[in-house]
C-alpha cells in the first residue's frame, strides 16, 4: 500500500464538502430569493417543474437543498404534490452537472492555473469587502470554486503513486453490488452525492476502479442522496412525507433500473465516448443518461403515484372547534350562536397563547385545561398553539360562509359581519405577539436590568387586561359596556406611562446600550394586540347601538 497518503485524500475529501457547502450557500445569499421564486411560482405544470427542478439544481448544485425547499413549499400549502414530483424529478437531472464540472475540467487542467487564483483572489475580496455586499458573496463563490478543485486535486495526487503499483484486478473479485452499496453509504454519511461521485470519478481517472465499478458507485451514491429529505420530513406533516417518499421512490427504482441494465448503459455510452481513455467524462454521461432515463419512466406516473402517496400517508386534520361541528348552517339562529361561542373559544386559546408566550402561569387565568389540550397528554408548544388558532380561525371563516349562503335579514347579517370581525381582530392580535416574541425573550434575558423590568412589566399589563376580561364576561349585560370602556382606557394609561418613562429615562448613560426603536416597537405591537382583544370583545357582547356608542366615545 506503499505511496498511497491517506491524510491527503481525507484532506481533499473535506476540502471537497466544504467548497460545496460554500458554493451553495454563496449561490443562495446571492440569488436565494430568485430560486425559492422560481420554484415557488414557475413550477405550476409537470414539465415547467421538472425543467426548473433542474435548472435551479444545476445552478445550486445541491438537489439536498432544492428537495428541502420543496418540502417547506409543501408543507406550507404553496405547492400541490404533482408539481413537487416534478420539481424532485428535474433535481436529480440538475444534480448530474457536478459530475460534468469534475470530469471536464478536474482532471483536464492544472490546479495551479484555475483553483489557486480563484482561492487568491476570493480570500483578498473577502477581507475588503463588507458581508452585506454583493462583490463579497461572489468572492465566497470563487473561493468555492478554487476549493472545489483544490480537493479533487488532493483526492487525484493521494493515490497517484499508489495506482501506478496497483492492479485493478484485486477489486474484480468484489461483486458490483457492494460497489453500489458503498456508494450509498457514503452519500448517506457524508450528505452529499457530489462528493461520493467526485471519489468515484478520482479512483477511476486514478486507474484504481474499473469503469463498471465507478458507476454502481455512482448510482449508489444517487438513491443514499435520498437520506437527507428523508431526515427533513421525519415527525412533520403527511404532505412532507409524501415528497420524501416520492423522492426515495424515484431513487431507488431507477437506480435498481439503471443497476439492472448496466451493461446496456455503458454499452449506450461507448457509443458516444472511449471509456478506456476518457472514462470520467463517460461516467458525467452515464449518470446524466439514467437520471435522463428515469425522469421519462417517471413522467407518465406522476398522477398515479401521487394518488398512492396520498392514499399512504392521508391528512389526519384535527377537529379543533367545539361548538361548529354539530351544528348545520342552514339553521341561522343556531348557526349564528355557534360561531360567536366559538369566536369566544378562540379568544380563549389566543389568551393562553399570549400568557406563555410571557410565561405566565395559565391557572391565573384558566381554571382548567382549554379545548385545545383537554384531551392531551402533554401540553402543545407555542408554535403548535398559533398553529391550532390559525386553523381554527379558517374553519369559523368556512361556517361563516356557509351560513352567508341562506336568505338573512339585514339585523343577523350585521350581527355575524361583527362576529366575523372580532375573529379577524383575535387572530391579529395573536400574530402581533408572534412578531414580537424574540423581542420578549431578549428583554427577559437581558443583562441590562432596564429590559428585564420592562419584560416584567408586560406579563403585569397583561395579567391585569386578561384579569379585567374575566370580570367582565361574569357581569351583567348592562354594565359591559362601561367595563369595556375602563380595560381600553387602562390599556392607553398603560401605553402613555410606557412611552413617558421611556422618554424621560432615556438620557440616563445605561440606555447607552439599549435599542429604543425595538423598545418602542414591542410596545406599539403589544399595545395594539391588547386593544384589538378588546375590540373583539365589544364586537361579540354589545349591542350594535352600544359598539357605535363605544367607537365613537374611544
Amino acid at each position: 500500500m506503499g505511496g498511497f497518503d491517506y491524510w491527503k485524500l481525507l484532506a481533499g475529501l473535506g476540502i471537497f464538502l466544504f467548497a460545496m457547502q460554500l458554493l451553495e450557500n454563496s449561490i443562495k445569499d446571492l440569488g436565494g430569493r430568485t430560486f425559492r421564486k422560481i420554484i415557488r411560482q414557475y413550477t405550476n405544470t409537470r414539465v415547467k417543474a421538472i425543467l426548473n427542478g433542474a435548472a435551479v439544481t444545476a445552478l445550486l448544485q445541491s438537489s439536498s437543498a432544492v428537495s428541502l425547499m420543496v418540502l417547506a413549499f409543501v408543507g406550507a400549502g404553496i405547492m400541490n404534490m404533482e408539481n413537487a414530483i416534478g420539481v424532485i424529478l428535474g433535481s436529480n437531472i440538475g444534480t448530474t452537472l457536478t459530475a460534468w464540472i469534475v470530469a471536464t475540467l478536474g482532471f483536464k487542467i492544472k490546479i495551479e492555473t484555475f483553483a489557486l487564483p480563484f482561492i487568491g483572489a476570493g480570500g483578498i475580496g473577502l477581507i475588503f469587502l463588507k458581508p452585506t455586499s454583493h462583490l463579497y458573496h461572489i468572492n465566497r463563490l470563487l473561493i468555492g470554486f478554487g476549493f472545489l478543485f483544490l480537493g479533487l486535486d488532493y483526492m487525484k495526487t493521494s493515490v497517484e503513486a499508489f495506482s501506478q503499483h496497483f492492479d485493478p484486478q484485486r477489486l474484480q473479485n468484489m461483486e458490483p453490488w457492494m460497489y453500489l452499496v458503498i456508494g450509498t453509504l457514503m452519500t448517506a454519511v457524508m450528505q452529499a452525492s457530489a462528493a461520493t461521485i467526485a471519489v468515484a470519478l478520482t479512483a477511476l481517472n486514478s486507474g484504481l476502479m474499473g469503469f463498471d465499478m465507478a458507476a454502481a458507485m455512482v448510482i449508489g451514491a444517487n438513491i443514499g442522496t435520498t437520506i437527507t429529505v428523508l431526515l427533513g420530513a421525519i415527525g412533520s406533516s403527511p404532505p412532507k412525507k409524501r415528497v420524501a417518499a416520492s423522492h426515495l421512490v424515484f431513487n431507488v427504482v431507477t437506480g435498481v433500473i439503471a443497476f439492472s441494465t448496466l451493461p446496456i448503459l455503458v454499452a449506450t455510452v461507448e457509443l458516444f465516448v472511449d471509456i478506456s481513455t476518457n472514462g470520467p467524462v463517460g461516467l458525467a454521461l452515464l449518470h446524466t443518461l439514467f437520471n435522463v432515463t428515469g425522469v421519462l419512466i417517471f413522467l407518465p406516473f406522476v398522477s398515479m403515484l401521487t394518488a398512492l402517496l396520498i392514499k399512504f400517508y392521508p391528512e389526519y386534520r384535527e377537529i379543533l372547534s367545539v361548538h361548529l361541528a354539530n351544528t348545520p348552517t342552514e339553521e341561522v339562529d343556531a348557526a349564528g350562536l355557534a360561531m360567536k361561542n366559538e369566536i369566544r373559544h378562540l379568544l380563549q386559546e389566543c389568551q393562553l397563547y399570549t400568557l406563555r408566550i410571557l410565561s405566565i402561569d395559565e391557572k391565573l387565568v384558566f381554571d382548567e385545561p382549554l379545548p385545545f389540550e383537554k384531551n392531551r397528554k402533554k401540553k402543545l408548544t407555542i408554535e403548535e398553539l398559533y398553529t391550532h388558532i390559525k386553523l381554527l380561525h379558517a374553519d369559523i371563516i368556512s361556517f361563516y360562509s356557509g351560513i352567508q349562503k341562506n336568505k338573512l335579514d339585514v339585523d343577523v347579517t350585521q350581527e355575524l359581519e361583527r362576529a366575523i370581525v372580532a375573529s379577524r381582530n383575535i387572530l391579529n392580535a395573536a400574530k402581533n405577539f408572534k412578531s414580537i416574541r424574540t423581542n420578549l425573550d431578549e428583554f427577559r434575558f437581558s443583562d441590562t436590568q432596564y429590559l428585564n423590568i420592562q419584560y416584567e412589566r408586560f406579563r403585569k399589563r397583561l395579567l391585569f387586561l386578561y384579569h379585567e376580561i374575566e370580570n367582565l364576561v361574569a357581569k351583567n349585560p348592562d354594565t359591559q359596556f362601561e367595563s369595556l370602556m375602563h380595560a381600553f382606557q387602562q390599556i392607553e394609561l398603560a401605553d402613555n406611562q410606557f412611552i413617558d418613562k421611556t422618554v424621560n429615562a432615556a438620557p440616563d448613560d445605561s440606555f447607552q446600550q439599549i435599542d429604543l426603536s425595538t423598545l418602542f416597537l414591542v410596545n406599539r405591537l403589544f399595545t395594539q394586540a391588547c386593544r384589538m382583544i378588546i375590540f373583539s370583545l365589544k364586537d361579540l357582547s354589545l349591542s350594535q347601538e352600544k359598539a357605535e356608542m363605544f367607537d365613537k366615545t374611544i
